[in-house]
């Protein structure tokens, strides 16, 4: 879903994705489209190499190595709009962007503006805006049973120095914890003891811009495969829980409830007499194999004997163990729905460093911030989603207005509109908002508009389609086991049936037109569904009045009476941008949020 929209916004990860697969597959397809989920296995090294280029052949982009070991910042004093802050530095030609003042830009006190950024080797680099993206890198420590050292995944150096500055900035920083499984070498697993799992038929590619590129969706895939832990597998862990770091108290950080390790898994679920361990290739140039389910940080002996009582793992031969991570983040309810920090103007922050868990979390944070960042400096207003536009607006506001006390990990029954919020319509929700920030091209704009006028132009014409019982009609109604019609009846209503999809209408519609997959899925889904989802855009309607009613950036919620002491505080901690926002908050009562809608309506 993520990267789907982050696609739908202009974003690379998914062209990244579709060039660089080794196997695809749409996950939860015998439910409904809501909870399909596009999920792809990449080839590592190779989708690293394709990224690393891509930015180092983008216009105007300079990439520079080096370590950040320092964020530089200046105080200003009552901080009004971001022109007056800047206006003997940035004279502008266009008088409109000057009337124009960023989101959250009217402070009160003293806060402090980005000046620059400092590196290891005393290199300043002078700037407007600074996006942090240390991932779990920052004060990172690796945990290999009773062995420990400072280090990042990977073998890369961590990033210790720029906890410091952060601290010296008032960043309240947190600890956070996660694993990753062994790596193994594919010529010791027996694959006649364990499940092939194949890709789909026909690849759905990620990015909208491939959805009629045939070498995508007819590419070779290679399979995964799955095998199970066992009692016996089980038993090892017990019998060597002791010797755990999780549970002997060496690993101090907090680890994501959704993604547990392995020993975790056995001692949380008892009841449970197997778990499932996917072995997937690491790339096609390498004998290394991802196992998938069975992250830990057990000691080294005790991961290659529970491996060993795996089927297919009987002379398994470990490339690299499995290792637990601790590292600093932020408690993300310092930033600002843009994921600008409140107190430091200039300065962003996005990804694990948030307190989320998760490579298409962080990317869709960096996309944001990205623009965000480079929006500032043009004195534009931030592109903020809410959480009825995007799972990336359900993200940024869960973090930002309610924070988190694990790694977050996003689902979708973490959304209240997930019905309207589909992977398959992402670019209908998305693309227009890409466009308006100069992430979408003209070709791309154009084909969008054109597949969406086909889809509107379909169902149009299948409105005033009437269908009569003639023996055809009578004979896919019995194929498909649907109750026979007695009199005419709309060809939508068809459709309708949960048994009957707009595919097999086919043999009775004589004058359909020839049409793409994806215009035809679309149809398929806006027909069956139009219920539903106008059930759930009347309830967007209903949130976007509440997200309509702003609060304003300098109140002091102390000194507003009928609010319960835990409502003031928080709502102080927070600062929420409107009165949805402010209904999000933990601590916040339906009671509290009439205190200030009988509030504003006295200030206005």
């Amino acid at each position: 879903h993520l990267v789907r929209e982050i696609d739908a916004l202009g974003g690379e990860m998914g062209k990244a994705a579709d060039k660089t697969f080794i196997q695809s597959k749409m996950l939860n397809s015998a439910k409904g489209p809501a909870v399909y989920s596009l999920r792809a296995q990449i080839d590592r090294r190779a989708y690293q190499a394709y990224m690393k280029y891509t930015l180092e052949s983008q216009d105007n982009l300079d990439v520079k190595q080096g370590e950040i070991v320092e964020i530089l910042t200046e105080e200003i004093s009552n901080a009004g709009n971001v022109e007056d802050l800047n206006k003997n530095k940035n004279k502008r030609k266009d008088e409109e962007k000057d009337k124009k003042v960023e989101e959250g830009s009217t402070t009160v006190g003293r806060i402090k503006r980005i000046a620059g950024v400092k590196t290891c080797t005393g290199t300043v680099y002078i700037c407007k805006s600074v996006i942090i993206t240390t991932g779990t890198y920052l004060k990172a420590k690796i945990i290999i049973g009773d062995y420990s050292f400072n280090g990042g995944p990977d073998g890369l150096l961590p990033s210790n120095l720029l906890s410091d500055s952060l601290k010296s900035l008032e960043i309240e920083l947190m600890r956070f914890k996660t694993g990753t499984p062994a790596r193994i070498n594919r010529r010791s697993i027996d694959f006649s003891k364990i499940e092939v799992q194949h890709g789909a038929d026909r690849v759905t590619p990620f990015s909208f811009e491939n959805e009629n590129n045939i070498d995508i969706i007819n590419k070779k895939q290679i399979p995964c495969w799955l095998t199970y832990t066992n009692n016996q597998t089980h038993e090892v862990i017990k019998g060597n829980i002791h010797r755990s770091p999780l549970y002997g108290g060496e690993i101090k950080g907090i680890g994501p409830r959704y993604c547990p390790s392995i020993e975790d898994k056995v001692v949380r679920f008892a009841d449970k007499d197997r778990h499932q361990a996917f072995i997937e290739p690491m790339g096609l140039d390498t004998q290394e194999m991802y196992l998938q389910g069975m992250s830990s940080s057990l000691p080294e002996d005790v991961q290659i004997a529970m491996m060993k009582t795996l089927p297919g793992l009987e002379n398994v031969s470990v490339m690299r163990s499995a290792y637990a991570i601790e590292y600093d983040c932020i408690n993300p309810q310092q930033l600002k729905l843009s994921l600008e920090f409140k107190n430091i103007t200039g300065l962003f922050s996005a990804g694990q460093i948030n307190g989320s868990s998760g490579y298409e979390e962080a990317a869709a944070q960096g996309l944001i911030a990205g623009i965000n960042a480079s929006r500032k400096i043009d004195f534009l207003e931030a592109l903020i989603l809410d959480r009825s536009q995007a799972y990336i607006g359900v993200l940024i506001d869960d973090l930002v207005t309610k924070g988190t006390n694990e790694p977050y990990r996003m689902m979708t029954s973490r959304s209240e509109y997930r019905l309207h919020l589909r992977q398959d319509n992402a670019d209908e929700r998305l693309t227009p908002i890409g466009r308006s920030v100069g992430l979408i091209s003209d070709e791309r704009y154009n084909y969008f508009e054109e597949k969406w006028r086909a889809i509107n132009k379909e169902i149009e014409r299948i409105e005033n389609i009437n269908i009569s019982p003639k023996q055809e009609v009578l004979e896919l109604l019995d194929s498909k086991e649907s109750t026979r019609i007695k009199s005419g009846i709309k060809l939508k209503e068809l459709i309708k049936r949960p048994e009957i999809s707009y595919d097999d209408t086919s043999v009775i519609d004589q004058e359909r037109p020839a049409l793409s997959y994806f215009v035809k899925e679309q149809v398929n889904i806006q027909i069956k569904y139009e219920g539903y989802i106008k059930r759930q855009l009347q309830q967007i309607e209903q949130f976007k009045k509440l997200e309509a009613r702003r609060l304003p950036k300098d109140m002091d919620y102390s000194q507003i009476s009928g609010l319960r002491l835990e409502a003031r505080q928080k709502l102080n901690q927070v600062k929420p941008a409107s009165l949805g926002q402010a209904s999000r908050i933990s601590g916040v009562s339906p009671a509290d949020i009439s205190v200030l809608l009988v509030y504003l309506e006295a200030r206005r």
